[in-house]
């Protein structure tokens, strides 16, 4: 029965005896047919759990390559994956899974006992898997057998829900299809020219669009090998360069290799493409990695709701501060805001997009869908963005006040929500500004209440607790009040220009 995730990424591996994950320092190697027995015994534990086709699987697990066996796993069964940044705390957790309502809810053993009351609380069961591999959920794997009878499912089913950031309080879990991921990976794997000798360096996050569903995806469909790093580690990333000829990343990678005076062309010899998304490059960074290493990153546009938009072409002008041409099959357009009808190049607008590549709406949110959907399909991805003559995309800002630090988006309404209820807070008002390494900086402008003192070193302990470490203000700022419009509205743009320049970071931080 047809299973289209299933059938192009996964069933495959049975005839890869050569190894699909190298072997990191003391590591054994995977093969794709020892990798696809390992997917097979996590479909059964799941079906042994209760899982049937349709249902959720939310998991916050440490980045191995059994907890991306489960992402294959719940693709068998038909059920849709819910992959959850392993910083988001227990209280962040708990929405999620509430507006989810996943049948099963995978943890790492260490964080168990916190979770275990959220999973009940809303019906689901909890199984661990450890980042040694060990856990519950490995034990019930344990007892399954290599074969799994693989559920069927179409092109617009669901298989997989991802929760987008926005300037909102609600995080949106944005329906993706078969069709949505397959589609994006093939033209990927086209446009970046991936084969079978490929060896991809793989150091992002597996909860992210990024780190999913653009390097492992493609990977996959190309029976490409990967040295499967737990983490950006630059020390690793140096040692694993020579047997590597992709490296997929966010800004604050290259920014941290320049920074090494042992990255050099030597080191790149293998290498035949670098490329960088998630978060704008700065244009120095382009240059200085062409000086360092003679090669031009390749950056692109995407975004959880669609995937993959665009990209700078593989072969051609690879052009700094922009993000591409538009990938085959996907139409993408500036438009005006209020009427959605197509703007001339040069004229700044609001971005949309419409192909395969596009989800098909937000989990139990049809209201959100039809405002960011035109008539016509085209999705309004609120950046924004204009063309050149020759058709290169530059996008300009957002709509919104959508904070991008890292790669991770934040939405500056939840740590605002945070900051009001603290002791002698007034108001506050949470922006980005340009970062070196991160590409923005999150900042957070407070206002105390009439004879108040405001103690930010408590203050700072309590975000701390409560939010995970990149939605972390890297300073907080204290103001008289918050400049406002004359309809009343706080005018983040003013903030942004006071305080661009106006606070000290860590470079040595991480996201």
């Amino acid at each position: 029965m047809p299973n289209p995730i299933y059938d192009r990424l996964f069933a495959p591996l049975i005839d890869m005896s050569s190894s699909l994950f190298l072997a990191p320092v003391d590591e054994a190697a995977i093969s794709g047919t020892e990798f696809l027995a390992m997917v097979h015994r996590a479909a059964g534990a799941l079906r042994a759990r209760g899982v049937r086709a349709g249902d959720r699987v939310a998991v916050q697990v440490a980045k191995t390559p059994e907890a991306l066996a489960v992402y294959g796993a719940t693709a068998a069964v038909g059920a849709i994956f819910l992959p959850l940044n392993t910083a988001y705390t227990a209280a962040e957790v708990d929405y999620f899974v509430g507006d989810a309502a996943p049948a099963l809810l995978l943890v790492d053993p260490a964080r168990a006992d916190s979770l275990v009351p959220i999973a009940a609380a809303h019906g689901a069961k909890l199984s661990t898997l450890g980042a040694d591999g060990r856990g519950s959920f490995r034990d019930l794997c344990d007892a399954q057998t290599d074969v799994f009878a693989v559920e069927h499912r179409d092109d617009d089913d669901l298989v997989a829900l991802l929760y987008t950031s926005g300037t909102t309080v609600r995080s949106k879990g944005a329906m993706l299809t078969h069709a949505n991921l397959l589609s994006n990976a093939e033209a990927l794997a086209r446009e970046w020219r991936f084969t079978s000798h490929d060896v991809l360096l793989h150091a992002l996050p597996i909860f992210h669009t990024h780190g999913l569903f653009v390097a492992t995806n493609v990977a996959l469909l190309s029976g490409a090998s990967m040295l499967f790093l737990s983490g950006f580690d630059l020390d690793a990333i140096l040692r694993s360069l020579p047997r590597a000829t992709v490296l997929m990343g966010v800004p604050t990678f290259y920014t941290r290799l320049l920074e090494a005076p042992r990255f050099d062309r030597v080191l790149c010899e293998r290498m035949r493409l670098f490329v960088s998304g998630s978060a704008p490059l700065l244009a120095e960074t382009h240059v200085a990695f062409e000086a360092r290493t003679g090669h031009r990153i390749l950056e692109r546009y995407g975004m959880t709701e669609t995937n993959m938009n665009t990209t700078n072409p593989y072969d051609g002008e690879r052009r700094a501060g922009t993000v591409g041409l538009p990938l085959p099959g996907v139409e993408v357009i500036v438009a005006d805001p209020d009427t959605g009808a197509p703007l001339s190049a040069g004229e700044t607008g609001v971005v949309e997009v419409r192909g395969p590549n596009v989800f098909k709406g937000y989990w139990r949110m049809p209201e959100k869908t039809r405002e960011d959907f035109r008539d016509n399909g085209f999705f309004i991805t609120g950046d924004l963005g204009c063309f050149s003559d020759d058709g290169y995309l530059t996008l300009v800002g957002r709509q919104k006040d959508l904070i991008i630090t890292g790669g991770f988006n934040v939405y500056p309404k939840e740590v605002e929500l945070l900051l009001d209820e603290q002791p002698g807070v007034l108001e506050s008002a949470v922006i980005g500004v340009p970062h070196p390494d991160f590409g923005e900086a999150v900042v957070a402008v407070l206002v105390a209440q009439p004879g108040a003192t405001l103690d930010l070193v408590a203050i700072d302990a309590v975000l701390r607790e409560q939010l995970a470490r990149y939605k972390q203000p890297k300073t907080l700022e204290i103001v008289p009040e918050l400049p406002r419009n004359s309809m009343g509205k706080v005018q983040k743009n003013l903030l942004r220009q006071w305080f661009r320049e106006g606070f000290k970071v860590d470079a040595t931080e991480n996201p």
